[in-house]
């Protein structure tokens, strides 16, 4: 059995303003990252392009319609937001985002590879209902857990997010339904401003917000006290990990100074916890990490621990 590598060259056609932090030249970091040696066992495959009923399953077809109108030709950049942007590329790159999270699922279900990574972008875990912000087009992971749902039989689905940034996109989908587990490490206060301890749901949001500076033993104890103990009463059929990056010491949007181990560690006592219930089922999609030598460490530490499990 096998990790699953899934990416594609359209993922760095998706272009944003020079100086954006999230930018083609992050594919080509991770991708560097696991081209060596180490890495050569893994499995590795270009995703489909999502189908749209799959992105309907969470964004309404109106939402959808509208981001594919946005899009321009040429050489233009538009504006969603002040940080979100669309380029010629960007709709075929958001396409195999979704399209790399859903083959991942069908991969893992069925049994064919042990877990998956998803080297993708735009991330995803910003995106809304209705809404695209923070860099994020469309909710990948949540796609993820309401196509595992359809086409695979399972109820109990979870989202584990630990970039440096709340996932506040994945928490909106999740809030009202008590079979889709949340759990976020994140900072705060920092972009998007959701995150609080306070913020449960239905008793499925675990969120556990840090502090600038709070470093590896915070970010552990956040783990081994909220997200991990959360986790295993919740028992998942399926883990989706939401590995952000930008919570390595290097970044620049953040300031929790974590170490690449730190997030092999994460990866692994993850791993440890959903293994009672859900087994090897597990799928990781890339979510943000904007130093490209942070990114690549960070990466390649991730992607060892899914390997070695």
């Amino acid at each position: 059995m096998t990790t699953l590598l899934l990416s594609h060259p359209a993922f760095i056609g998706h272009e944003t303003t020079p100086g954006h932090p999230e930018r083609a030249e992050r594919m080509q970091a991770v991708a560097q990252a696991l081209g060596t040696d180490e890495f050569k066992d893994l499995k590795r495959a270009e995703p489909p392009l999502a189908a749209l009923e799959d992105i309907a399953l969470v964004h309404p077809e109106a939402y959808i319609e509208a981001i594919q109108a946005a899009v321009p030709e040429g050489d233009d950049i538009a504006h969603l937001d002040s940080d979100t942007s669309l380029s010629a590329g960007s709709w075929e790159a958001a396409l195999r985002g979704v399209g790399a999270a859903t083959h991942a699922i069908d991969q893992v279900m069925a049994g064919d590879v042990t877990n998956a990574f998803c080297a993708v972008r735009p991330p995803g875990h910003h995106a809304e209902t209705n809404r695209a912000m923070g860099f994020c087009l469309f909710s990948n992971a949540a796609i993820a857990a309401h196509y595992t749902r359809k086409h695979h039989g399972a109820e109990r689905i979870a989202v584990v997010d630990f970039d440096v940034h709340h996932g506040n996109g994945t928490q909106q989908i999740f809030w009202s339904d008590q079979d889709l587990f949340y759990g976020s490490t994140h900072q705060m206060p920092l972009f998007p401003g959701t995150g609080d301890m306070s913020e449960t749901g239905e008793g499925n949001i675990f969120n556990a917000p840090m502090q600038s500076g709070d470093g590896r033993v915070k970010f552990r104890s956040a783990m081994d006290d909220v997200i991990l103990p959360g986790l295993e009463a919740f028992s998942p059929d399926i883990l989706i990990i939401s590995a952000g990056f930008d919570a390595h010491i290097r970044d620049p949007l953040g300031g929790l100074e974590l170490e690449a181990e730190d997030f092999g560690w994460a990866t692994t006592k993850l791993m440890e916890i959903s293994y009672k219930s859900a087994g090897t089922r597990v799928i990781s999609m890339l979510e943000g990490g904007y130093d490209l030598e942070g990114l690549a460490l960070s990466t390649a530490a991730h992607v060892k621990a899914l390997m070695a499990h």
